[in-house]
Order: structure tokens, then C-alpha cells, then sequence
């Protein structure tokens, strides 16, 4: 007999809902779950092959350990033993530091990848935390808090009421949206021209969807900042710059039209290869729509200048008083956000807290550049130095961050212990050779991962997660970055299998291995959380619950296990909480529970000033980093343009290295093929199908060339994730069609310094015949 259960996708940030069907405990469908509250049944082609993904067989079932340099199948027991003993004498040798932290993509998708990271970076005290934000969207954190003072107030577009929407660097059709939560993002588009409004594209790709827009500018890749510098110059030679009711909460416009005076459109043409007409025309039609949006991606982030671009989408968006209005950028609020404060100045945000050991690379929201792992593990520190942590905080004009105290790390060493959560970096990081040999140079390494991947099989531990069917899910993340506010939560659709272990509690028992507290209950670890916030939230006199008993509420909180009991606390503390019995109808895990295809919380809404938490609480407009990093963007208006660049695309049925595993989602046009333009092709000597070896900085790969206009002249594009052709990994399919690993190309000398981002785009490449596809590099 066959059920259906209710399950919300993790497999992007589309957070779709499902409804699974299930035949004992073996998922055999997905559909678009109709009554849904946010998705209203929207499928895509990962979620309809959950069931394929979710059965996979090459997922591991049991941990495995390493034994006579081999890894083995091993108990839970085994495992976690071996974790403490392996970790806590790095610790207690060489200090915090010592052990390394690299955070995958994938930990957005989970609840326990939201609940205990942090708990475990706490535990740890370590400075040493890489994520996948290095190589992804962390130029947009960077100046949202130099703008706004909060690294995570990223405004989204009000995809559903707006009237004009430009896109650069973002391709939703495949992507299915990024930093904007949004179920059937290319429906929401096509609805955007049927109401008579607008789509500009700016992509050098002709992707899925330039082809859907009204206009599509090809520019030159990684010249993004300049366009919008140069758009952003013509409101104000033009007189458009209109900020409306933004006006009481903004400073430093003026200082910011005398800081892009030398961004005209006529400066920045040759650089973008844009007509300049085009640029007063797109700042133009901007200023003109009755509401409009910016929204820049991954295309606009991974590139030298990634952080101007992600302030600049911004201030494009302050310009034309179309940040925080329905129809422009709005604010997102998560029932799960934290209890609203009143407005007023805040703290600000801080950049270079600390500095990575060898390259000195300033942290950045806790985080050091994930291109710079590979040399923190296998580079010595010259004898004689030390490594040094340099605290600061944040300055009115938002300048790089002051130091405070310096503290000297008497190891100065590198990382000898890794602890990688859903993570793949020699796949995700530049030079994956590098990391690739750093990572066997550990004293140790614990992986929690499904699969025994291109990372993984470098482990000492491997800790296995159970499929998302067997785990419950609610999107902490996603929805402070949804294009409606709404709360779902599903339960697990299927039973956890025998033999296996609930992620959340994987992650709880290593928080306890890590901290020195292994063989503990691994439920002290949501008890201590729990207490933790309750006994500061009865401090807190704006909250719902001051004065109250900590313990009363403790005892009042509902759900089946810890991070039940964690989101009922958050769910009841937050916005729209009931503020443990303060406001009858507000939210909390039991009413939750009762609306299983979730709750409505309305459209976005104006919510300035309540957001800013910058020292003068108003927008910064013009922050010191900012300031500091223009005149490299001057330099850029002078620089020549490599003869060929590379830049990255995506796949609708693909997500980053995750899903190349799964069958259903492989083939086709989902392939891993150099797209190149016919004139370039010819005049290179190449033609469709034909074996090119591609040069860069960090080395080299062969790739089959596609030749095709969705690229333009001078532009070269591989995707992301490929190269699943290393020893040591069980993941059969996707070794059929390895493919090529395109960060091979990167040196990981080249980064956004404000961000610490890898530039991922906009690279030079030297393009070459080769004899075949498996034709060995020189």
C-alpha cells in the first residue's frame, strides 16, 4: 500500500513544497504540493526526482573510520570515539586554531545544518571557519552590512508588484533563485511582462533567461561594478536621483555623486563593451518605472570588483526610492527572526576582526576565504612570526575594522585537524590539486556527508547523515530571504532506517566530541541553547517575555525532540510568536503543526528604519571600506580585456557538485561541454565537439567545446561542480561522465578584497586544440 507524506525540497532555495508518495519506506514520487502556502504546487525537475535522490544507492549507510589507511565500515560508537580522540589532542597541543571548520552549501538546506554549526564554532573557539559564502554570495553580506550595519539584511526584489526588474549576473530559469526565495521564479518573470512590466537582463551569456527579457546586454564579464557605477553617475548627472520616503533615512548622497563623478557612461562603454547610449538608457528606464527593482547573483559577486557590484545594486535601488516600497527591494521577516528590537543606532558591522596566517586575509563575518584552505593546512609559518588576531569594530563611516587588542598565537601553525560539515572543496575551491594533497597532510579529518565524494575520502571519520526523507525540515535561512513571508515546517515523511542516525544528533554528539564533552547525552546540547537564550531573553525589556521565569519557559516549550523544542522556542519568541502565551494568536510549533501545508504571513512590507543597525542608524551610503576600494574600480577603467575569459553557468538540474550522482538529472543538456562562440571557434581551428585544452593560473583541464551563440565573442563557459574523476570515491554514475573540475583553473590568488571571495569569472584562459578528451596535460 502506498502513502503520501508532505515534504519541503531541499534541493534549492526555491523551498518548494512536495507531496511524496511512498510505498513502505522507499519514496517512489514527488509532486508539486498544491495546497502549499508559498509554492502553490510548482515543481522543478530536481524536485520531481527527490525519490532518485533521496534512494541513491551509493549514499553511505554507516560511518566509516579509518584503519590501516583504509576506511571501514564501523558503529556510531566506533566513530565518535575516534572523533574525540582525534580532535581534542590537536586542540590541547596546539590551541583552537589548530582545527579548521569548512562549511558546505548544503548546510542551508537542513535544519541541523542551521541549528548546530554554530554551536559547534562556539564550542571550538576556532578562527579558522571557511564556508562556501567565499565562493558564492558573500560580497552581498559584506556590503549589506557596511550599508545597513547587518551583514543579513539582504533586501530581495517584490518579484509579484513590481514594474521594472533588472537582473545582472543572475540566470533564475536555471538557478531557480538565489538570495531570493521565490517557488516558480520563472513564472513569477513571465507574470512580470504579462501585467506590461519590464525584464533587463545583463549577462554575457544569452541564457534562458536573457532569452525571456525585453532586453538583454551582453557585457563584458567582470565589469559589472563599472556598468552600475556608470548607471548609478547618470542619476545623478540627470537629475533622476528621487529618494522619496527613503529621504530621513540616508546619509552621504552627496558625497556619493562626487564619489562616482569619474564613472561616465562614455568612461566605462569601452570597458564594459556597452554602447554608452545603453547605460543612460538602463539608469534611465530605471528612474522612469513606477517601481523597480535591481537584483544581482552569483555573476555579479564571484568577480574582482564583487562587493561594489552587490553595494551598487543597492544604491541604484536607494536612488530611485525603490528600496523598501512593494514593487522595489524589499526586507523579508522570518518567523523564526529574532525579537524585534526598537529602531535605532546599533552596533555596525566589522571587517577584519582577525587575519588568516599566511596571506593575512581579513575576516569577514567570522569567516576566512575558502580559497586560502589548502595554504593554512600546508604552509609552515616562517620562523621567528607569529600568527596574529587583530580584533576591531566597526567605525561611523564603516572603514575597515580598528584594532582593539592584538593577541599573539604562540603556535603560529598550520591547520592539523578539519572538520568538514556537507562540504566538497576540492571540488568548490580554487586549485582543488592543492587542497586535494593538503587534506592527506592532516593529523586529522572528520567528514559528515552522504556520499564518499572528492573531500570525504580524505577522512578519518566519515559521519552519514540519513536521507532528507527520514529527517525533518524547516528553512531557517530561506526564508529571511523570501519573496513572501510565510513559515512551513514537515516532519520526517519516513521513519529513521535502523542502524541509522538523525543528522541533528550527529552534529550534537561532535559539538560534545569536539568541546571535550563526548559521551555526553547529545540532548545537553539543545538544553544549553535553550537555557541559553531564554535567560536572555527575560533580560531583554523590548522582548515579550521580560521578567518571566527562564525555567517556566523552558518547560512550556512543545515538539518531539531538541530542535523541535529549539523552533518552538524561536517560533514563539519571534515577530509573529505568541510570546509564550503574551498573544494568544501569534505562532508557535503546535499551531505550526496544524497547518502542515504551512502559514500565510502576508506580502513584504516597508520596514525601515527597524533593520539598520549602523552606528549613525540611518543607511551609510558611502562606508570607508567602500571609499577605500574605488579607486581600484578607477584602475579597472583603464585596464585591456584578456583576449579569451571564463565564466561558470548553471543547470536546472543541477546544483553545484550535488546532484551529478543522480540519473534522472544527468544527460541531455545537463552536460559538461566549454561553451565557445562560432567565431571564435573558427578562429581557433575548433569545431563542435571537438577536444580543448583549457589554460589558467592554477592548471589546466580538457573539455569537449560546444560551439554556440549563447555566449559572446571573447567569453568561454564551463559549469560548476564537475570533475568526479579522483580514486577513492563511490559515486558510480556520476564517474561515468566525470566531467572537468573548472576551479582546477584558479590559482586562488584572486580574490575580492572586501569579501575575500573568489573570482570565479571574468578569468583569462588560454584555449588550445588537444588530440583527445583524455589526451594527458603536458
Amino acid at each position: 500500500m502506498s502513502r503520501t507524506a508532505l515534504r519541503i525540497c531541499p534541493l534549492c532555495e526555491a523551498t518548494c513544497g512536495l507531496t511524496l508518495t511512498i510505498e513502505g519506506t522507499r519514496v517512489t514520487g514527488a509532486r508539486g504540493d498544491r495546497d502549499d502556502v508559498f509554492s502553490k504546487g510548482f515543481i522543478c525537475p530536481k524536485g520531481a526526482s527527490f525519490g532518485a535522490a533521496d534512494g541513491d544507492p551509493d549514499r553511505l549507510r554507516t560511518p566509516l573510520v579509518r584503519k590501516d589507511g583504509e576506511l571501514r565500515e564501523a558503529t556510531w560508537e566506533e566513530a565518535f570515539d575516534a572523533v574525540a580522540a582525534g580532535l581534542r589532542p590537536v586542540v590541547e597541543r596546539h590551541g583552537p586554531h589548530a582545527v579548521g571548520v569548512v562549511l558546505g552549501n548544503p548546510n542551508v538546506h537542513t535544519m541541523a545544518g542551521a541549528l548546530y554549526p554554530p554551536v559547534l564554532l562556539t564550542a571550538l573557539r576556532t578562527h579558522s571557519l571557511f564556508t562556501a559564502s567565499t565562493v558564492d554570495q558573500m560580497p552581498k553580506h559584506v556590503s549589506s552590512g557596511l550599508l545597513y550595519g547587518d551583514a543579513n539584511a539582504i533586501p530581495v526584489p517584490d518579484l509579484d508588484h513590481t514594474d521594472h526588474l533588472l537582473l545582472i549576473g543572475a540566470n533564475p530559469l536555471e538557478s531557480n533563485g538565489s538570495l531570493c526565495t521565490a517557488p516558480d521564479f520563472p513564472g513569477k518573470l513571465r507574470a512580470l511582462r504579462a501585467r506590461g512590466g519590464t525584464l533587463t537582463v545583463i549577462d554575457p551569456r544569452r541564457t534562458r533567461t536573457a532569452k525571456l527579457a525585453d532586453r538583454h546586454v551582453a557585457i563584458r564579464p567582470g565589469t559589472d561594478a563599472l556598468l552600475l557605477a556608470a548607471m548609478t553617475y547618470v542619476l545623478f548627472e540627470e537629475k533622476l536621483v528621487a529618494l522619496g520616503d527613503l529621504a530621513p533615512h540616508v546619509q552621504e548622497v552627496d558625497e556619493l555623486a562626487d564619489a562616482v563623478r569619474d564613472f561616465t557612461p562614455e568612461a566605462a562603454s569601452e570597458a564594459c563593451d556597452v554602447p554608452a547610449g545603453t547605460i543612460r538608457a538602463l539608469a534611465r528606464e530605471l528612474a522612469a518605472a513606477p517601481t523597480a527593482a535591481v537584483y544581482g547573483r552569483i555573476g555579479s559577486c564571484t568577480v574582482p570588483h564583487g562587493t561594489l557590484a552587490s553595494w551598487l545594486v543597492d544604491v541604484l535601488n536607494i536612488l530611485t526610492g525603490n528600496l523598501d516600497r512593494p514593487g522595489g527591494a524589499l526586507f523579508p521577516r522570518s518567523a523564526t527572526d529574532k525579537t524585534p528590537r526598537p529602531a535605532g543606532p546599533g552596533r555596525g558591522f566589522a571587517l577584519g576582526r582577525w587575519h588568516s596566517r599566511v596571506s593575512r586575509h581579513p575576516e569577514v563575518k567570522g569567516e576566512l576565504p575558502l580559497a586560502a584552505l589548502a595554504e593554512e593546512i600546508d604552509t609552515a609559518t616562517p620562523e621567528g612570526s607569529t600568527a596574529t588576531t587583530e580584533r576591531g569594530t566597526a567605525t561611523t563611516e564603516g572603514s575597515a575594522a580598528t584594532p582593539e587588542a592584538s593577541t599573539a598565537d604562540p603556535r603560529g601553525g598550520p591547520i592539523r585537524a578539519l572538520i568538514a560539515v556537507a562540504a566538497n572543496p576540492v571540488l568548490s575551491a580554487p586549485d582543488g590539486d592543492r587542497l586535494d594533497k593538503a587534506l592527506d597532510s592532516l593529523d586529522f579529518m572528520v567528514s559528515v556527508d552522504p556520499y564518499l565524494n572528492e573531500t570525504s575520502r580524505h577522512a578519518h571519520v566519515v559521519l552519514p547523515p540519513p536521507p532528507p526523507s527520514q529527517s525533518a525540515h524547516h528553512d531557517f535561512a530561506f526564508n529571511t530571504l523570501a519573496v513572501r513571508n510565510q513559515v512551513r515546517y514537515t516532519r520526517a515523511a519516513v521513519p529513521l532506517e535502523p542502524g541509522r542516525m538523525a543528522e541533528t544528533e550527529i552534529l550534537a554528539r561532535l559539538v560534545l566530541a569536539a568541546s571535550g564533552m563526548h559521551g555526553a547525552d547529545p540532548s545537553a546540547v539543545d538544553t544549553l541553547v535553550i537555557d541559553s537564550t531564554l535567560g536572555k531573553a527575560v533580560n531583554d525589556a523590548h522582548g515579550p517575555v521580560h521578567g518571566r521565569d527562564p525555567k517556566e519557559l523552558a518547560a512550556a516549550l512543545t515538539g518531539e525532540n531538541g530542535p523541535e523544542r529549539r523552533l518552538d522556542m524561536m517560533l514563539r519568541l519571534g515577530p509573529y510568536g505568541d510570546g509564550f502565551g503574551v498573544r494568544p494568536d501569534g505562532l508557535s510549533l503546535e499551531k505550526l503543526l496544524a497547518h502542515p501545508h504551512g502559514i500565510d504571513l502576508g506580502p513584504l512590507g516597508s520596514r525601515l528604519p527597524q533593520p539598520l543597525k549602523t552606528p549613525s542608524g540611518r543607511i551609510e551610503l558611502l562606508p570607508g571600506p567602500i571609499v577605500d576600494d574605488l579607486p581600484r574600480l578607477r584602475a579597472a577603467l583603464r585596464e585591456r580585456p584578456a583576449a579569451i575569459v571564463l565564466v561558470g553557468r548553471r543547470h536546472l538540474r543541477s546544483n553545484n557538485s550535488w546532484m551529478h550522482n543522480v540519473p534522472a538529472l544527468t544527460g541531455g543538456t545537463n552536460r559538461c561541454t566549454l561553451h565557445i562562440h562560432p567565431e571564435d571557434a573558427a578562429q581557433l581551428g575548433l569545431t563542435d565537439g571537438a577536444a580543448v585544452r583549457v589554460k589558467g593560473a592554477g592548471g589546466e583541464v580538457i573539455a569537449p567545446a560546444e560551439v554556440t551563440e549563447a555566449v559572446r565573442r571573447g567569453v568561454v563557459s564551463l559549469p560548476h561542480g564537475w570533475g568526479h574523476d579522483r580514486p577513492g570515491t563511490r559515486m558510480s554514475h556520476a564517474a561515468l561522465d566525470p566531467g572537468v573540475n573548472v576551479n582546477q583553473l584558479l590559482d586562488g590568488s584572486l580574490l575580492d578584497p572586501l569579501s575575500g571571495t573568489a573570482v570565479l569569472n571574468g578569468v583569462p584562459v588560454d584555449l588550445a586544440l588537444a588530440e583527445t578528451l583524455t589526451e594527458a596535460s603536458p
